[in-house]
């Protein structure tokens, strides 16, 4: 069967002046058009060539030894051409370009941007490209827990927190947990993994583990005391609240921060302040 959205090895069943006919088998009746510019030199009857399948503008299929960026259900980032009434038009390396319709993206794209999209045939059955990746993306991720990468922003949700396309392929969680500054859709993270799950799905952090985070997170807090010349109107039992908003860190982090000051005999903490010794 020949697949639309597809890399696959077909045979040439017929030869015409304009380019050949491609095929599983050479009686073929469903066999496809490869133009003549895409044919390579010396092509001849019953050869093999690898080619992609697409739909042409008048919605029939075709194929192309040019080699997509992207194959049906699969994630790329694709690089935004242009903005129409209709949606975006996206690079995928073909003479046509991928349409990403707006109600498929998940914040408005501009010309020149590049997003993270999968491929997906729409109810016209045509090739289209979609935002919303989450059930495009892949568990089989070759992450160990505390090892660091990078991973793309696709979802934010209030509830269970940031959703990130690891290496733009794997699923990953930032869970609220382990945030402590705004993240934006697109936006392109390093982050640690903490946790592989059974079913492969990944948990991360945008920190280091907590013994080798608190001292970076001590000179933050050190910091800020020189800023406040020297006090801090609250102890370490202050709301989780206000230590996101002074220092962007949870209140655990604080604490250990805190605590490792005072073991240094840097601060002192007293029922209402935090000072420099």
């Amino acid at each position: 069967m020949i697949e639309l959205g597809r890399v696959q090895e077909l045979m040439v069943v017929r030869e015409k002046n304009f380019g050949v006919y491609l095929g599983q088998k050479k009686d073929d009746a469903a066999a496809v058009l490869l133009p003549k510019k895409q044919v390579p030199e010396g092509t001849k009857v019953g050869d093999k060539l690898k080619v992609f399948i697409y739909k042409d503008s008048e919605d029939r299929l075709i194929a192309t030894t040019s080699m997509p960026k992207l194959e049906l259900g699969g994630t790329a980032v694709l690089k935004v051409k242009d903005v129409s009434k209709i949606g975006a038009f996206l690079d995928m390396g073909l003479e046509k370009d991928l349409l990403l319709p707006f109600k498929e993206q998940v914040y408005p794209v501009r010309a020149g941007e590049e997003c993270l999209v999968a491929l997906y045939i729409d109810k016209s059955g045509r090739l289209a490209a979609t935002m919303k990746v989450y059930s495009y993306l892949c568990s089989d991720a070759p992450y160990k827990k505390d090892e660091w990468t990078e991973g793309r922003v696709y979802e934010i949700n209030e509830n269970l927190g940031v959703f990130v396309a690891v290496a733009d392929r794997y699923f990953g969680l930032i869970p609220n947990r382990e945030l402590y500054g705004k993240c934006r859709l697109g936006e392109v993270l390093k982050v640690r993994v903490t946790k592989v799950r059974e079913d492969g799905k990944m948990d991360l952090s945008l920190r280091e583990v907590a013994y080798r985070q608190m001292n970076a997170d001590a000179e933050a807090v050190l910091a800020r005391l020189k800023e406040k010349n020297g006090v801090l109107p609250f102890n370490d039992r202050v709301e989780p609240e206000i230590i996101r908003r002074e220092f962007n860190l949870s209140k655990n982090a604080f604490k250990r921060a805190v605590g490792h000051l005072l073991k240094e005999g840097k601060v002192e903490v007293n029922e209402d302040s935090i000072r420099l010794k």
